[in-house]
């Protein structure tokens, strides 16, 4: 199939440097292009594949239009993310990396997958995002929660995680129940405070129009107009994954996030992050975003932490695994058998009187 699109303007930033724009188009979704009197790309190969490279140029045209300019660098990453998952267009995906307003707070999101994060976060009921510390998964969540809460979207929000101490055990603490779980709940009361103003804040919570709980709370729950986040979501069990995934009700939205190298659960218990990804993987109407030490947003420091942490995971483990295998071939090789007769001769004492 043949087609052709009109581009009046922006020609020169659609190609990019040394045509990468255009070539990453061509290999990504199997077609060959030609520019035609230099104000028209012809498009040639399957049907299907050229009617996503239609609404993908059209949705570039309409951009310039309006005045949008695109650098290299930020088109090419576009491109990268609209040729491999059909369901985000070009508008939406630059729309979601405007800057916006968060309560006090304007924020725009910083990667690649950031913007992917909030568009697919504004396009479904139910998202994933997973991925290393620093990414702003929760950050993210909690903004497009307060903006779903003030632009009256949502009648409240609610905020939740497993109580499960990191490696350290903490022992019987004092006060009330609130006070007890309260620790475990700090880091979302601390974006809360980021975007809205700390009197305000208490009195959502007073009036339970913002709830920040315990996953264990959650139970037996319908959560309906509501927004819903669940955090560290690597900690809980697949029973309770289960369990807070069936909460959701009419017009709500639910966002979980978790970091898969981070998991606390004692020895044995399955992940129920890594379990719901592999569940759910192909469900209609629920998105899964990825994120890698590329989005990062912290100190550039952290960055390169959680890049040698994994890299030195993959060797360590392969290597304890070689090692292993090693040892053992080596034992059944070189182990002696043991003689079936052996003499030990025992050595006189003189008797000391």
């Amino acid at each position: 199939m043949k087609s052709s699109v009109q581009i009046f303007r922006g020609i020169e930033s659609l190609f990019g440097t040394r045509d990468e724009n255009i070539r990453l188009l061509e290999s990504e979704l199997n077609l060959r292009t030609r520019l035609l009197d230099g104000e028209s790309l012809e498009i040639e190969g399957d049907e299907p594949q050229v009617r996503r490279a239609e609404r993908i140029l059209e949705d570039y045209v309409s951009l310039v239009k309006e005045g949008h300019t695109f650098s290299n660098g930020d088109l090419n990453s576009y491109m990268r993310v609209v040729t491999a998952d059909p369901n985000v267009s070009l508008r939406r995906l630059v729309e979601s990396g405007k800057s916006r307003a968060f309560g006090k707070k304007v924020l725009a999101p910083k990667t690649v997958n950031q913007r992917r994060y909030v568009d697919a976060i504004e396009h479904h009921d139910l998202t994933f995002g997973i991925g290393p510390a620093g990414t702003g998964k929760t950050y993210l969540a909690v903004a497009m929660a307060v903006s779903a809460l003030l632009n009256k979207r949502v009648s409240r929000i609610v905020l939740t995680r497993p109580a499960v101490e990191a490696g350290e055990h903490l022992g019987f603490l004092p006060g009330t129940l609130q006070e007890k779980v309260d620790p475990y709940l700090r880091p979302l009361y601390d974006a809360l405070f980021d975007m809205v103003e700390s009197e305000r804040v208490e009195k959502l919570v007073e009036r339970n129009i913002i709830e920040i709980a315990p996953l264990a709370f959650m139970r037996g729950r319908t959560l309906n107009d509501c927004f819903i986040i669940l955090d560290e979501a690597q900690n809980t069990t697949v029973e309770q994954m289960k369990m807070i995934l069936t909460r959701q009700g009419f017009n709500s939205k639910m966002v979980v996030t978790g970091d898969q190298t981070q998991i606390d659960l004692p020895s044995g218990k399955r992940s129920g992050l890594l379990n719901a990804a592999e569940v759910l993987k192909d469900i209609e109407g629920i998105a899964f975003v990825k994120f890698d030490e590329k989005d990062v947003v912290r100190h550039v420091l952290v960055q390169r932490i959680v890049k040698a942490y994994d890299r030195y995971n993959e060797i360590t483990g392969a290597g304890r695994q070689l090692a292993l295998k090693l040892a053992n071939d080596s034992q059944q090789e070189t182990a002696p058998e043991p003689p079936l007769n052996t003499a030990v001769e025992i050595p006189e004492f003189t008797s000391i009187t």
